[in-house]
C-alpha cells in the first residue's frame, strides 16, 4: 500500500480520502514515506480530541528521532521549538508569550489590523482579476507577526519564502535549506536587537533571555522562529480556503451580508469545514496503549488529523456544507490540549477582519477560475491554496 497522505489528489481534495480511512476505522496504521516506515493516523473527532491530551503521546520529536536523523541537516531552531517539547519544559516556554496573543492583546491590534486590511484592500482594482492570497492572505498576517518580532520590511518576503519552504512535503533537503536560512536569520536578528533594543514581542524575549535567564540562546532564537512561522502560516490557509467556502456556498455568503452579527460564529464553521491545519504535528507514543479500538505499540509515530476530525459525521453531521448555525465551537483547528494554538485569537480576528472588508467592499465578488483547476499547497501538514483568482 502506498502512502495515502502523498497522492496529488490528496493535496487538491483530502477529505475524500479522510473520510475512506475514517470509515475503516478512526485510528489505523499506514505507510508513511518509503522504506517500510509507518504511523498510526488518528481521524475520528472522538479520538483525536482524546489523542490530543494524552500524556502517553510525546512531541518531544529530539528523543524520539535521537540518531535516526542522521542525514538531515535541520537548524535546532527549527527541529527543537516550543512544539517540540513535553511538560514541564512546553509550559515554561508557552507562558512567556501567552499574553502577547491573548485575547486582550489582541483587541488592541484590532485597529491596525483593520487599516492593515484597508490598505491592501486599496491596491486592488476595482474591476477585473486579483489574487487574494496574494493581494491579502499573505501580506496581512505576516505584516502582522512581523511588525511584532521587530522583522525589517525589506525582509519580510524572503522569509515568508523560507516559511513556505518548510512545508516542502516530500522533500526533506528544501526543507533542511530553509530552516537553516530562517535559523540563521532570526540568530542574526536577535543579536542585531540586543544593540538596539525596541518595544517589539522580540525585545520582550531577548529581555528575558538576558535579564532574568528564563531562555537558553537556542531556546531564544527557536521560540523566534517558531512565533514567525506559526504566527502567519495557519492564518493565510485559513483566509484563503474560508473565502472559498463562502464563494461555494453564496447561500451562506448572502446570509453574512445581511447579518454581520454571525461572523463570530460562522468562523468556527469556516474553520471546521475547511480546516488550515490537516495533520497535526509529529507526536510519538512512549508506551503501549489502546486508542478508538486500535492497539498503539510504543515508539511508534501518532499522526492526528483535525481535517478529518472536523468532518466526522459522527460529531458535526453533513459534514461536508457548510451550515453556519451548526455550532461549531469544539472544532479541531487549533488542536486541543495544552498545545492548543496559542495564536488562535489572533488568527480569528484577521480572518474576521479580513472577510468582513472583501465581502463588504467588493459585494459581487466571484471566482475567476472553476473550483478544480485551484492550486493547492503540496504539504500534508496545512492545508490552504497557492492562489485564489477572484473577479471585483
Amino acid at each position: 500500500m502506498t502512502d495515502p497522505l502523498q497522492d496529488p489528489r490528496f493535496f487538491a481534495d483530502p477529505y475524500p480520502t479522510y473520510a475512506r480511512l475514517r470509515n475503516a476505522a478512526p485510528v489505523q496504521q499506514v505507510p508513511t514515506g518509503s522504506a517500510g516506515r509507518f504511523s498510526y493516523l488518528v481521524t475520528g473527532y472522538a479520538e483525536a480530541r482524546e489523542a490530543f491530551t494524552d500524556p502517553r503521546l510525546s512531541k518531544n520529536t529530539a528523543r524520539f528521532f535521537a540518531g535516526r536523523l542522521s542525514d538531515r541537516d535541520l537548524h535546532p531552531a527549527v527541529s527543537q521549538n516550543m512544539l517540540a517539547t513535553d511538560p514541564p519544559e512546553h509550559a515554561r516556554l508557552r507562558a512567556l508569550v501567552t499574553k502577547a496573543f491573548s485575547t486582550g492583546a489582541v483587541a488592541k491590534l484590532r485597529p491596525c489590523i483593520a487599516g492593515l486590511v484597508d490598505e491592501l484592500l486599496d491596491a486592488w482594482p476595482e474591476h477585473g482579476p486579483v489574487d487574494l492570497v496574494a493581494g491579502l492572505a499573505v501580506p496581512l498576517p505576516v505584516t502582522v507577526i512581523c511588525e511584532m518580532l521587530a522583522v525589517p520590511e525589506a525582509d519580510r518576503e524572503q522569509v515568508h519564502a523560507w516559511s513556505g519552504e518548510l512545508f516542502a512535503a516530500g522533500d526533506p533537503r528544501r526543507i533542511d535549506v530553509a530552516s537553516q536560512a530562517v535559523g540563521t536569520y532570526m540568530t542574526d536578528l536577535v543579536a542585531a536587537r540586543r544593540g538596539f533594543p525596541g518595544e517589539s514581542l522580540l525585545d520582550d524575549l531577548i529581555a528575558v533571555r538576558d535579564g532574568q535567564d528564563r531562555l537558553t540562546e537556542g531556546e531564544l532564537v527557536s521560540l523566534a522562529v517558531l512565533l514567525l512561522v506559526a504566527g502567519h502560516e495557519t492564518t493565510t490557509n485559513f483566509i484563503g480556503n474560508a473565502a472559498l467556502a463562502l464563494l461555494q456556498h453564496p447561500e451562506s455568503l448572502a446570509r453574512l451580508k445581511a447579518e454581520p452579527e454571525l461572523f463570530g460564529t460562522a468562523l468556527d464553521e469556516l474553520l471546521r469545514f475547511d480546516s488550515p491545519v490537516g495533520i497535526a504535528t509529529f507526536r510519538y507514543s512512549t508506551e503501549a496503549l489502546t486508542l478508538g479500538g486500535t492497539d498503539i505499540p510504543a515508539g511508534v509515530p501518532v499522526l492526528i488529523a483535525p481535517g478529518a476530525a472536523n468532518r466526522d459525521p459522527a460529531r458535526f453531521p453533513d459534514p461536508d456544507r457548510v451550515d453556519l448555525d451548526r455550532g461549531a465551537t469544539g472544532h479541531l483547528a487549533f488542536g486541543h490540549g495544552i498545545h492548543r494554538c496559542l495564536g488562535a485569537p489572533l488568527a480569528r480576528a484577521e480572518g474576521e477582519l479580513a472577510l468582513r472588508a472583501v465581502f463588504a467592499r467588493f459585494p459581487d465578488v466571484r471566482l475567476a477560475r472553476p473550483v478544480e483547476q485551484l492550486e493547492w499547497r503540496h504539504t500534508r501538514l496545512t492545508r490552504g491554496l497557492t492562489s485564489l483568482p477572484v473577479e471585483v
